[in-house]
């Protein structure tokens, strides 16, 4: 198994998330954390460069909104 890899980059216009498979695999397993039942809306998750993401991305905080 590979290690996971994501890299955030973002402009005004758009962002773009890569990752390879596992790294892909992660991102899916951190959302579905956040669409769990019984979870409060607000709750939220930081990806932070060089911890979580590749260096050089841009950080990337998923959040629940229920209200969306």
């Amino acid at each position: 198994m590979d290690e996971p890899r994501i890299m955030v980059h973002g402009s005004a216009l758009e962002t773009l998330i890569t990752g390879n498979a596992e790294g892909l695999r992660v991102l899916a397993e951190r959302l579905l954390e956040l669409a769990e039942p019984g979870l409060r809306d607000g709750r939220h998750l930081h990806l932070d460069a060089g911890v979580d993401l590749e260096e050089g991305s841009t950080g990337l905080v998923l959040e629940r909104d229920d209200s969306v």
